[in-house]
């Protein structure tokens, strides 16, 4: 607990972006904060056409994306794209690669695990199941084509560029 907050806790899992992220905690309460719900469905894929058409045609490399940015760039995209690729060509058995990053993501983020668990959303509903988890990461502020170290990158240049006033030379004038 921080002593200038008394009622809210620094949650390390959604610190996604390296900066931790407030969460408001009842007051006495030692409990880790309620589990929250994905910000679309399983099904809503039709509702963000540009990650459901990467997700159908191109898995690997949408599934690559998730995987980089769901282990903070520790994995690359290329990395766990063809990590993906290969499995699938040589077992058809992708998801029990993808269905770990679901889970991380849900930990990350404190999502609950629905409709069911998340290996068998994965072995049943692979596409429906990455595109959900692409559109919850754009959803909390991601571009998942410029990868983890982008967002990092834009993340640190946007608190750069408001933490000081601009200049202003020779006072105001009318």
């Amino acid at each position: 607990m921080n002593a200038s907050y008394p009622n809210q806790k620094f949650d390390q899992y959604a610190a996604a972006t390296g900066v931790p992220v407030l969460v408001q905690v009842p007051q006495g309460s030692q409990q880790q904060p309620r589990v929250g719900a994905w910000s679309s469905g399983l099904c809503e894929c039709f509702s963000d056409c540009p990650s459901c058409c990467l997700t159908f045609w191109c898995p690997c490399i949408a599934f690559g994306r998730i995987a980089e940015i769901a282990d903070q760039g520790y994995t690359s995209c290329c990395t766990a794209g063809t990590l993906c690729t290969l499995l699938g060509c040589l077992t058809g058995l992708t998801f029990c690669y993808t269905c770990f990053y679901r889970t991380k993501i849900r930990q990350q983020f404190l999502l609950e695990e629905s409709p069911c668990c998340d290996c068998l959303v994965h072995c049943c509903c692979q596409s429906c199941a990455l595109c959900q988890e692409y559109r919850e990461l754009q959803s909390r502020g991601f571009d998942l084509s410029i990868g983890w170290h982008g967002n990092v990158e834009r993340r640190n240049r946007g608190v750069a560029m408001g933490a000081t006033a601009p200049m202003v030379e020779n006072g105001m004038r009318r």
